[in-house]
């Protein structure tokens, strides 16, 4: 099968040049974000905030470029809260957002101290966030849905027993003990239900969902929810095969699910990394060396799971083709150098290779390496360059 170049941000030229100054690396390309940021924002209703998961891809130079686009942040950590807040005074005023299950309290006062408004967990966070507090503090609260929620990826967790969270039938325990607090309000609501989900139809069933819960949080607290964060989820296709999200779909959807629900006046939250990030970059490395072992075919490359270690949390490879290589293609299996059968990126159809091909693998702006085990064995850490 072609692999569609629109998988990838670079073409055969651009990875050849790119290459030339050592591999393994990563290259991205910002015309390609900017594109996905503004198709994005355009086909979405004026009430629904952009907030990028820094998780996806944390570098400097991208979230400046989305900090000047409008984007807010969506952050999962006190360093993710750091990389937010270098970016000026006017990103930290009410563009940041900090989530995660395992907030340590000096990130907590960080938050604070940066005006962030916080996604609470559950009770503890809403506890020490009052001891913290000197003023008037809005939250959001993340909600795990008992059911009818679109989360069955295993990176999200499901609708089973979940670390994350405060679980929806443990609300009206919660919120009477939030009722007492004297300085933490719940002001909003948090659910993250999806991942990488490219069926416009089922993100907004599961958005419906959201409002829905939302409704019934909003005449328990009492008072009018502020926000209402939908989390991630906006997918991308890994393969030629796998249909793109269409986002002008999404984006009328979600208008209609705001006018069937006058109840709510505030925001809503999408916090899409992977739909930003991942067509901006590829991942460029070198064949070492070809072997066969009882009928299958491997191609041991330059850097494997030290690298990109998606592929072995999920089971599908990073669409993968060899720089101006052609001819019959045959299924290979992509390894890395590490002393370990785990060392794995994948099956896949590639023509004949020989030492030093050159491998092109796209939509690697997204969950690459910040996601990998660099350290692991002690290789050499890939380099990172940008092409406006």
């Amino acid at each position: 099968m072609t692999i569609s170049s629109s998988l990838f941000a670079f073409d055969d030229a651009a990875c050849e040049r790119l290459a030339r100054s050592g591999t393994p690396l990563f290259a991205y390309n910002l015309a390609v974000a900017e594109a996905n940021y503004l198709r994005l924002r355009r086909a979405l209703p004026d009430r629904v905030r952009l907030a990028y998961a820094i998780k996806a891809n944390p570098h400097a130079t991208l979230l400046r470029l989305f900090a000047e686009l409008g984007a807010s942040f969506d952050c999962a950590s006190g360093g993710e809260l750091a990389r937010a807040a270098a970016l000026g005074s006017e990103v930290r005023q009410g563009r940041i957002f900090y989530a995660g299950p395992g907030k340590r309290t000096e990130e907590l006062a960080t938050a604070l101290d940066l005006g962030v408004r916080v996604q609470a967990e559950g009770w503890e966070d809403l506890e020490r966030l009052e001891k913290l507090a000197t003023g008037p503090v809005a939250v959001n609260l993340r909600v795990h849905p008992q059911g009818g929620i679109l989360e069955g990826s295993p990176i999200i967790g499901g609708t089973g027993p979940s670390a994350f969270g405060v679980d929806e039938e443990d609300l009206p325990a919660l919120l009477g003990r939030a009722a007492r607090l004297g300085k933490v309000a719940i002001r909003g609501l948090h659910v993250f239900a999806a991942s990488n989900q490219r069926d416009a139809g089922s993100l907004l069933a599961t958005h419906g969902h959201v409002l829905d819960m939302a409704r019934r949080l909003q005449e328990a607290l009492g008072h009018p929810l502020e926000q209402i964060d939908l989390g991630g989820g906006l997918g991308v296709p890994y393969s030629s095969d796998e249909t793109p999200l269409d986002v002008e779909t999404l984006g009328r959807g979600l208008g209609a699910l705001l006018e069937a629900n006058p109840w709510f006046r505030g925001e809503l939250i999408l916090e899409p990394g992977r739909f930003l990030a991942a067509s901006c970059g590829v991942y460029l490395t070198r064949v070492t060396r070809v072997k066969e072992s009882r009928g299958v075919r491997f191609a041991i490359l330059e850097g494997g799971v030290n690298h990109l270690l998606r592929p072995l949390l999920t089971g599908q490879p990073f669409p993968t083709r060899a720089v101006t290589s052609s001819g019959a293609l045959r299924l290979t299996t992509l390894c890395g150098p590490l002393c370990t059968s785990l060392d794995r990126l994948g099956d896949v159809d590639l023509p004949l290779l020989e030492p030093g091909t050159l491998l092109a693998m796209g939509m690697a702006g997204a969950y690459g390496f910040t996601e990998a085990m660099a350290p692991f064995l002690s290789h050499p850490v890939p380099r990172e360059v940008w092409e406006a």
